[in-house]
């Protein structure tokens, strides 16, 4: 059996896989083109979208809206197929890159690291863009349909649900990353059960995409049959030719080991999983790297009392260097032994799904 579209709003991708937005430079034009070329919805990540401009430190409202524009015209040029921007909430510019994007007539915007309660306000009469936040409970999940309902009548038009499994800042406590109450399977159900009460209330359809661990064809398959209707995947993507980050953060994915996978403090206030190295190994002994504030990009940060740039840090393990920064990464991110094409990976997927429905 073959895997059945994705449909969002009027958008219809040919396979149910959304490729999560990877901040800092991970995710931009290149790995979305890549992806939405091969049948999924390619997404650029918002978060520092303008790292490399010249002006980030001095005009980040400006440097980062210009980039995630650019980008966007860019991935235009290249596809024809479904280009999203994922968006964090917490950050700074959440308001303008939201406007860029919309303005620029991204197809989608995924918005998570808070609740986007005002998202449909943003809209003008005529926007095409697709709204979907993502979310870590079916508690979140009702209270933003039942806030944007009442504010815009409007109803999100996916969600995403992303479990403790992700790579990257997560929206759970330290002490829920484990706890098998927070599994995804169980997030996913909550949520799917939530729409199935506002679809019946409100007589609409609103998919259901399980994010944060997500690694293979069998996976798939089995968020799919849980009533999920498509899924989200980040770190099979950062092992693949097209994605834009330095060919030595790529090869940090190839030689981790399980016991590599470790979950951090983050400067912004959350929990972190991320790839050990010798830049964390020293953090968590307490050394503290002098920096100024330069980017200013998530309001939670506290740069007074964080022991690094969590910027600065990402945006140089963009560039492979590895030594002052990091690689965030997802639980499974040891089981990748390869770094391949977009397409070869999409195959793959399409091939082990379709084993596991046979």
């Amino acid at each position: 059996m073959k895997m059945p579209e994705l449909k969002i709003g009027h958008l219809i991708s040919r396979i149910p896989i959304i490729q999560g937005g990877m901040g800092v430079g991970i995710s931009m034009s290149g790995l979305a083109s890549a992806v939405a070329n091969a049948g999924g919805i390619g997404v650029i990540a918002g978060a520092m979208a303008g790292i490399t401009e010249k002006d980030i430190s001095t005009n980040g409202i400006a440097a980062n809206c210009r980039a995630l524009s650019r980008e966007i015209r860019k991935a235009r040029e290249k596809t024809r197929g479904i280009i999203g921007v994922n968006i964090m909430v917490a950050l700074t510019h959440f308001a303008e890159l939201v406007k860029t994007a919309i303005a620029d007539g991204v197809d989608v915007i995924f918005a998570g690291a808070g609740l986007p309660l005002d998202l449909p306000g943003f809209l003008k009469k005529g926007d095409q863009t697709r709204l979907v936040p993502i979310v870590s409970s079916g508690r979140a999940a009702a209270l933003i349909c039942r806030r944007w309902f009442q504010r815009y009548g409007y109803l999100p038009d996916a969600f995403v649900v992303e479990g403790p499994k992700a790579g990257g800042h997560l929206g759970f406590k330290a002490d829920q990353l484990d706890d098998p109450a927070f599994c995804l399977e169980n997030l996913v159900g909550e949520v799917v059960e939530q729409m199935k009460k506002v679809e019946a209330e409100h007589g609409v359809r609103i998919p259901v995409i399980a994010a944060g661990g997500v690694y293979d064809g069998d996976d798939i398959r089995r968020f799919l049959e849980m009533g999920a209707s498509g899924v989200q995947m980040g770190t099979r993507f950062v092992a693949t030719h097209e994605c834009d980050a330095d060919q030595a953060f790529k090869q940090s994915y190839v030689d981790a080991r399980e016991k590599d996978l470790m979950v951090i403090k983050s400067p912004v206030g959350l929990p972190g999983r991320a790839l050990r190295n010798q830049f964390l190994v020293d953090v968590a002994n307490g050394v503290r790297r002098s920096f100024r504030c330069p980017y200013h990009c998530i309001k939670t940060c506290d740069p007074e009392n964080s022991p690094y740039c969590i910027g600065m840090a990402l945006a140089s393990a963009r560039r492979g260097k590895l030594k002052n920064g990091f690689a965030f990464a997802g639980a499974n991110a040891f089981r990748v032994d390869k770094i391949v094409s977009v397409q070869e990976l999409i195959g793959s997927l399409e091939a082990g799904y379709e084993s596991a429905t046979a």
